[in-house]
């Protein structure tokens, strides 16, 4: 069948088995079968509970020897299976295996560190700043860095106060695409009714009318750091609790 030839007779009995399927040696608790009967043995261990193989460093006990040399790689981080493709290593075939069926996907480009795959080897790099922590793209007005050029460009609307996002059911402007979005969620569930101030979206006008008096209420109490004033003090209270968790510890 495969034209490999040996020396001994058995060995050539055993190999054919690969090809035929025969597992003449049966486990008498759980009936799996098994071409080898060292193969029996050691699987006989599993329902016995014994675990005679124990790792040196940690102290873990396994019952097959095979398993405790996938573990110990965990203490050496020796990775032998290496892909091919992209030189990923790994510690154990299963695993090297599993990660090649993403190579045969339509996203080959592959993150080392959370395993999410891309289309484009552009948008991996993009991706792996979340990782990293790179901030590439910064804000020229508070220097404020981010990890991809549409956030920065999404986050410069809130100085340029831009909002070009526009509904088309009732005029509320977004500076984002997703607010807007969310915003005609809103329309669908029958709350046609915005608040031209913060954007708050009411199902009847009457609650309209009842929020709106909400921001001509007078704002007495005033935060001595920021100035931002409120309409009651449990408010303001609330608010002062930012600036004591932004104070540095001493």
């Amino acid at each position: 069948m495969c034209n490999r030839t040996f020396r001994q007779k058995n060995r050539l009995i055993i190999h054919q088995r690969i090809h035929s399927g025969e597992r003449p040696y049966v486990c008498e608790i759980c009936n799996k079968a098994f071409r080898l009967t060292g193969h029996l043995i050691r699987h006989r261990s599993v329902h016995s509970g014994e675990r005679p193989y124990i790792c040196k460093v940690c102290n873990k006990a396994f019952s097959q020897r095979n398993n405790l040399i996938t573990h110990q790689r965990i203490h050496s981080d020796e990775r032998p299976y290496n892909c091919e493709v992209c030189n990923r290593a790994f510690r154990d075939q299963g695993n090297l295996i599993r990660h090649k069926h993403l190579h045969r996907s339509k996203c080959p480009y592959i993150c080392d560190i959370c395993n999410k795959s891309f289309s484009q080897q552009s948008s991996l790099m993009k991706h792996q700043c979340i990782h990293t922590g790179e901030h590439r793209y910064s804000c020229e007005v508070c220097n404020k860095g981010f990890s991809h050029q549409s956030s920065v460009i999404r986050h410069k609307r809130l100085h340029s106060d831009e909002h070009p996002y526009v509904c088309h059911l009732c005029n509320t402007a977004y500076s984002d695409k997703n607010s807007l979005k969310k915003h005609l969620q809103l329309h669908s569930c029958g709350s046609p009714y915005p608040c031209e101030l913060c954007n708050k979206v009411f199902s009847y006008k009457s609650h309209l009318i009842r929020h709106q008096e909400t921001h001509s209420r007078e704002h007495s109490y005033i935060c001595d750091l920021c100035n931002k004033a409120f309409s009651n003090k449990s408010n303001l209270i609330r608010h002062q609790h930012i600036h004591i968790s932004e104070q540095p510890c001493k």
